[in-house]
Order: structure tokens, then sequence, then C-alpha cells
């Protein structure tokens, strides 16, 4: 099987992006959101991310998208500026073949090309339902930096909130450049 092209995202992508997410949403416990957001508002969103100048990846195969993963703010005040919080999801028919390990180790290094310090991930359920999204960071050189417990109620179940953090670039050794 040919290894996925890592690419960044296009417009034409959010349909299958939408997707992917929405089974995510219904399913899984990665995202927090009750209800699937449209094609329209995903649209907004990968607009937003672009337009603060963080990357937005997708994993194609034979035209197909396997999944996506994009940085964004972590916080929104100013002294954050240096940071970004990551997000990575794959298509279920994709999980397990190394997807989520392409997509973090591109999206690491373009965030390390665009100036950004720490990569923290916010991991919904890293304790329960998604411990692949804990080991994924693991091997990716994450560590824990804190567990908040029965944060969140979905399907019928309290949930964990996992926080991992990985140093980018020059990390903390000299000032960011912006």
């Amino acid at each position: 099987m040919t290894t996925p092209l890592i690419r960044p995202a296009l417009p034409g992508d959010v349909p299958a992006i939408t997707a992917i997410y929405a089974h995510a949403v219904l399913h899984g416990t990665a995202s927090w959101e009750l209800e699937p957001p449209d094609q329209a508002e995903m649209l907004r969103r990968f607009e937003a991310v672009l337009a603060g100048g963080y990357p937005y990846l997708v994993a194609q195969r034979d035209g197909g998208i396997l999944g996506y993963a994009y940085a964004g703010a972590y916080r929104p005040r100013p002294a954050y500026r240096s940071t970004v919080e990551n997000s990575i999801y794959v298509a279920p028919a994709a999980q397990g073949r190394g997807i989520g390990s392409l997509l973090l180790d591109a999206l690491m290094q373009a965030c390390t090309e665009r100036g950004f310090r720490q990569m923290i991930a916010v991991i919904g359920d890293g304790t329960g339902a998604s411990v692949g999204s804990h080991r994924l960071h693991e091997r990716a050189g994450f560590r824990l930096i804190g567990v908040a417990e029965k944060v969140g109620f979905k399907h019928g179940r309290w949930l964990d909130q996992m926080l991992m953090q990985k140093e980018l670039g020059e990390g903390d050794r000299r000032p960011p450049r912006f």
C-alpha cells in the first residue's frame, strides 16, 4: 500500500473533513461536541485556522482523504501566542495504520517552521476510549502534564481530559520571534 500524501488542506477537502469529524462527534470522545457541525460551519472553522496563520493538513491516498490535522491557538491571550493546540482526526477505515503519526509529524514540522515553540494536545477521555490518541502523542515525544477528571459528560458517562505537551524548535531556550 502506498504511503499517503500529507499536504495542506484545500476548501475542496471540507466535505471529507466534515464527514470524518461527524463520525468522531457521534461515535467517539475525542471531540466533546454533541452534534456534528454542518459543512458550512466546518468551512468557516477551516478558514479561521488558515486566517490565523496556522497549518491545516490532510492525508490523501488515491484521491481520498484519510484524515486531517490542524493547529490553532492554545489560549486567546497574547502571552500564549507561541503555543499551539493540535487536533487530529482519522477516518474510521484508516485508523490504526499510522495515518495519525504521519499527520502529527507533519503538523509539528509545519508549526516549528512557523516559529511556534510549544504544542499542547488536549485529549478528551485520554484515559479511556481515546487511549489511542494518548499513545500517538506519547510516541511522538509528548509528555503528560495533567489530567482534569470528570470534566465532560458524553455518551452517558463522565470523561477525563488529558493534557500533553511537546517542545517545538528552540522551545524555551530563546524568546519567541513574535
